[in-house]
């Protein structure tokens, strides 16, 4: 294949649609919003979940539980994920952040008991799951809360 044997998908590019410009483009006089009416108008329609007086769909559903918007989310880290370090490592949320295990890290990191470890490690992160601390301080690794 050469450069200018290069072409778009079929159907990729499609022609611009140019609303209200004559009759003869199929879109001219309303330009596609009919006659009158509230979606005629500039400006015009509804707000976001107006069901016409309806009572919506937001407020006939009961309410459940609490949501705390101060909530500080930890990112997760399994056990199994710091068998990457070697062995008598310093793991930290900077370290897990440079090896890749995690993309981002804005509060803290709990680390979880999921999977082995076979590798003495000090672990430093917000939180750990009661699994997650026995299974790193079993593999003489340890536990600290930072």
């Amino acid at each position: 294949m050469n450069l200018h044997e290069l072409s778009p998908a079929a159907g990729s590019n499609t022609k611009a649609y140019r609303k209200g410009r004559g009759a003869g483009s199929g879109n001219g006089k309303t330009a596609g919003r009919g006659h009158k009416g509230q979606w005629a108008r500039s400006g015009g329609g509804v707000r976001v979940g107006f069901e016409g007086g309806q009572m919506p769909l937001a407020r006939r559903i009961p309410k459940r539980g609490f949501h705390n918007i101060f909530a500080k989310p930890l990112e997760a880290v399994n056990v199994s994920a710091l068998d990457k370090f070697e062995d008598g490592a310093v793991v930290n949320a900077q370290a897990l952040l440079e090896k890749g295990i995690l993309s981002k890290c804005q509060y803290g990191v709990k680390i979880l008991g999921n999977g082995s470890i076979s590798k003495k490690l000090t672990v430093q992160a917000s939180a750990f799951s009661a699994s997650a601390k026995e299974k790193i301080e079993a593999a003489g690794g340890k536990v600290e809360v930072v």
